[in-house]
């Protein structure tokens, strides 16, 4: 008799898992209970937090950068318009994802050769020094043209090292966790995302409604710039101290890194684009989905509020600081959801909300009042923590060991730099274009359909052992009853 398995749901997860034990325990060499991996905790707490606080720097820097967007215009365009100003200003600001590949092409490869975690102490350093230079360029009226040179020359070097952070520290959580919690712990990942990215637009929030814009032009400014360099130490302090991940460790004996260190970059890079060109594909395509309606949201949403919609920094600070509090509210618990029920219900229900929801929400956005516009800022904010949650558990499962940091790292990065981070030039330029106020919403519906495509072939990968890894549990207790589980199921069918 054929039992049948529900599509999603926590049955469907848990007869994927048996299904996967199953050949574990009838492949050649078979999976004995010394070859599943005990997660140290104490250093599983270090790695999650490390890896959080430097999303929480990046996306301190993107809060500060997205929220004083009218403000840098004014010390580094003064002579612009104030719409020339804006797209100037985002231009900067998009310039640092043109360079995001090629981080993600040096340090993807090399994170795979000597270590995640000395690629990501190397990737804090360079985004400590880039943000606190920020804060020491001098305006436009004092050095002329060099000024926004500067600017650019300090973006780059962000997004340079930006190239190989998220990449790395998704990698770094994912090979560290527990299967069954791997959705949970990945969640933190993004949790500091949004945290660094609360902290920053709170920050200028403040800033702003105590200095004022006369005051904030002249100097304000600089004072969130100047914050990220202790919090640069701290996290590279937090990095210094972890070991490299039990996945990366296990890959490489001596055979495995005489060979890896005789094998060249470009090889390994040319492989990643043929062997594992489906997986890049899904990858770049749920990277699209995610980061698109990030950047909408934490970059373009101040200044449509501001620029279009016609409301008060401080009000439109609030509104979009209101979304960042619902994700951090409740992205946690959506992550630990998706160990539960899997990764792509989550996602599908993310995706078909946002192509349903865009056109309201911005509708609302674009009511006077609060209560409208508060509405459509949580309702946004309620989309993305559902791709945000399941993004760094999912990502990394899509390759194996031995090229997961150079794969995602390329994958995510492109994606990115062509989609996600242009979003709030593409949008404005629009904007200016046409007229059109609902362009925004438009993007976010075409990028919903094709994440549904991506996502539509996508491979479950809840609670189930990474590509390349044996599987991984808590305590040696679990290590005892999963080997017992396992060994008792029978041999998968041909």
């Amino acid at each position: 008799m054929t039992v049948e398995h529900p599509r999603w749901g926590h049955d469907h997860i848990q007869h994927l898992r048996r299904g996967v034990f199953a050949k574990l325990m009838h492949r050649k060499p078979r999976l004995t209970e010394d070859g599943i991996t005990v997660v140290d905790q104490p250093m599983l707490k270090r790695a999650v937090s490390a890896a959080a606080l430097g999303n929480t720097m990046e996306w301190f820097d993107f809060g500060v950068y997205g929220y004083l967007a009218a403000t840098l215009g004014k010390v580094f365009y003064p002579d612009a318009s104030p719409g020339v100003q804006l797209i100037s200003t985002f231009a900067t600001f998009a310039a640092a994802f043109v360079v995001r590949p090629l981080g993600g092409l040096f340090f993807g490869p090399l994170g795979d050769r000597i270590g995640r975690q000395k690629v990501l102490a190397a990737t804090m350093i360079m985004m400590a020094i880039g943000t606190l230079a920020v804060g020491l360029i001098p305006s436009y009226a004092s050095i002329g043209i060099w000024a926004p040179i500067l600017l650019l020359v300090a973006r780059l070097v962000q997004g340079f090292s930006t190239g190989g952070e998220y990449g790395g520290a998704t990698t770094f959580i994912a090979e560290y966790s527990p299967d069954k919690r791997r959705g949970f712990l990945g969640s933190w990942l993004d949790f500091g995302t949004f945290v660094g990215y609360a902290m920053g637009s709170g920050l200028v929030t403040i800033l702003n409604a105590v200095l004022g814009d006369a005051t904030m032009v002249e100097w304000g400014w600089r004072i969130p710039f100047f914050i990220a360099g202790p919090m640069g130490i701290i996290g590279l302090y937090l990095r210094l101290k972890l070991e490299d991940t039990p996945a990366f460790r296990k890959q490489l004996d001596d055979h495995d890194n005489k060979v890896k260190q005789q094998e060249s970059g470009a090889r390994e890079i040319g492989k990643i684009f043929t062997t594992h060109w489906r997986a890049l594909l899904i990858c770049m395509g749920i990277v699209l989905l995610y980061n698109v309606t990030n950047y909408m949201v934490t970059s373009y949403l101040p200044t449509y509020f501001t620029e279009v919609v016609g409301r008060s920094q401080l009000s439109a600070d609030l509104l979009v600081l209101s979304a960042m509090v619902i994700v951090v509210s409740i992205i946690v618990g959506v992550g630990r959801l998706t160990d539960w029920i899997g990764r792509k219900p989550v996602f599908v229900f993310g995706a078909v909300a946002q192509i349903v929801l865009a056109i309201p929400c911005f509708l609302l956005v674009q009511q006077s009042g609060w209560i409208g516009p508060l509405v459509g800022c949580l309702v946004l904010g309620v989309v993305l923590a559902c791709f945000a949650a399941p993004s760094a558990s999912t990502l990394p499962a899509l390759f194996p060991t031995r090229v997961r940091y150079a794969a995602l790292s390329i994958g995510f990065n492109l994606s990115v730099s062509l989609f996600g981070g242009t979003t709030p030039l593409v949008t404005s330029a629009l904007v200016t274009a046409t007229g059109n106020t609902m362009i925004p919403a438009f993007y976010l519906i075409l990028t919903g359909v094709i994440g549904l495509v991506a996502v539509g072939f996508l491979r479950e990968s809840a609670t189930q052992p990474l590509e390349g890894s044996p599987p991984q549990v808590d305590s040696p207790n679990e290590a005892k009853e999963l080997y017992s589980e396992a060994s008792a199921l029978p041999a998968p069918a041909a």
